[in-house]
C-alpha cells in the first residue's frame, strides 16, 4: 500500500486540504490519503482550537464521498502535542506500507525544525505540494541537502483559502460555500462552531 498522511489542525477542513489530498493521490500514485487531525499542534501553541472530536468529525464529513481518503484519530486519541515522527512510527507499525507525509511548501521549508526529522524521513518520504510563493528551487534551497532525496514534489494549482479565513468569514456572517464542502458547513452550523 502507498499511503499519504495529511496532518493538520483542520479547524475547519477546507477545499485547499481536499485539493492537496487529490493532487497527492495523482502525483504520487497513492492508494489512500489518511487525514490525521492533531491533538495539539506544536507550531500553533498559542492558538485555541476546536475540540479534536469536532475537527475529526468535520474531516469525516468532508471526505465521505472520497473512496481513497480516510480519517485517522491516532493523534486525537493519543492527546498532548502531536509530532509527525510519533504518528508515523505508530502508523507504520499498525499498517506497514510505503508512506508519504504530505505538507504544503511553506511547512516543507521548516522540516529541519521538526522533532527528529532524520528519523521521520527514515519512516516515510515527504510529499510537498509546491505552490506560490514557494517553488521547487526555493524549497530545495531552504531544506538541508541530506533530505533532498527523500522529497517528492506534488504539483498543484493553488487554492487560496486558509482555516483562519473560513473562521473569520463565519464570524463576520459572510458566505463560505466556495471554500468548504456542504457537509462541513452543515456540521459547523449544527454545532454552532466559529460563531461570533
Amino acid at each position: 500500500m502507498r499511503i499519504g498522511v495529511l496532518g493538520g489542525t483542520f479547524d475547519p477542513p477546507h477545499l485547499g486540504h481536499l485539493a492537496l489530498a487529490r493532487a497527492a493521490l495523482a502525483a504520487l500514485e497513492l492508494d489512500e490519503v489518511l487525514f490525521v487531525p492533531t491533538s495539539r499542534n506544536p507550531m500553533k501553541l498559542g492558538v485555541k482550537a476546536s475540540s479534536g472530536r469536532h475537527r475529526l468529525a468535520m474531516v469525516q464529513a468532508m471526505i465521505a464521498g472520497e473512496p481513497k481518503m480516510a480519517a485517522c484519530d491516532v493523534e486525537v486519541v493519543r492527546g498532548g502535542l502531536s509530532y509527525a515522527v510519533e504518528t508515523m512510527t505508530e502508523l507504520s507499525v499498525a499498517q506497514p506500507g510505503e508512506y508519504w507525509f504530505l505538507v504544503g511548501a511553506d511547512a516543507g521549508t521548516h522540516i529541519a525544525e521538526w522533532k527528529q526529522p532524520q528519523r521521520l524521513l527514515r519512516l516515510c518520504r515527504l510529499g510537498v505540494a509546491v505552490r506560490p510563493p514557494v517553488d521547487e528551487a526555493t524549497l530545495l534551497r531552504r531544506v538541508p541537502v541530506e533530505f533532498h532525496d527523500r522529497i517528492d514534489i506534488i504539483p498543484m494549482t493553488p487554492v487560496e483559502v486558509s482555516s483562519t479565513e473560513v473562521r473569520d468569514r463565519l464570524q463576520a456572517g459572510r458566505p463560505v460555500n466556495r471554500i468548504v464542502t456542504e457537509p462541513v458547513y452543515a456540521y459547523i452550523q449544527q454545532h454552532h462552531l466559529y460563531s461570533a
